[in-house]
């Protein structure tokens, strides 16, 4: 950077800017809607999206991301309660599976963002369990810890 430069941005008659390089991004969610906005936030990186535990796994055994979506609750019947016994099918069970392998996905920052709060809680604590990155972020508040976090 020049010095008339460096002067022109202590001034505020610059803005200094830096471009990041494209990231890739994994996301587990079933909302298609939620689909779309992940990739409009994420316009110009890389997203790969599982909708279930299955393609989840598989996604996160082919290859590492930089950044982690997981949601919990992934069928309908998940967001009425919590009183089901099959949490082998949320993203618990890809909580309990990303402690087991602990070579996997290991540098990833991993944001927890349904709005299940209780089960999100649930899941941060298995996933630090193994040393991870993570934490929950509700939905509503997903988009302005995306600007922080993954500036464009």
């Amino acid at each position: 950077m020049s010095i008339f430069r460096s002067l022109l941005i202590k001034l505020g008659l610059a803005e200094f800017k830096a471009e990041r390089t494209p990231i890739s991004v994994f996301l587990l969610d079933d909302d298609r809607r939620r689909h779309r906005w992940f990739k409009k936030r994420f316009e110009g990186d890389e997203v790969f999206i599982a909708e279930t535990v299955e393609e989840a796994k598989q996604l996160l055994s082919e290859q590492s991301y930089d950044a982690i979506f997981l949601d919990h609750d992934l069928l309908p019947e998940h967001y009425e309660s919590n009183n089901h016994d099959d949490f082998g099918r949320t993203g618990y069970a890809i909580a309990e599976w990303l402690t087991e392998k602990k070579e996997l996905q290991r540098a990833s920052t991993i944001i927890v963002h349904t709005r299940n709060a209780d089960a999100a809680i649930k899941m941060v604590e298995k996933l630090r369990e193994s040393g991870r990155t993570v934490e929950y972020c509700a939905f509503p508040m997903l988009d302005l810890k995306i600007k922080n976090y993954w500036k464009r």
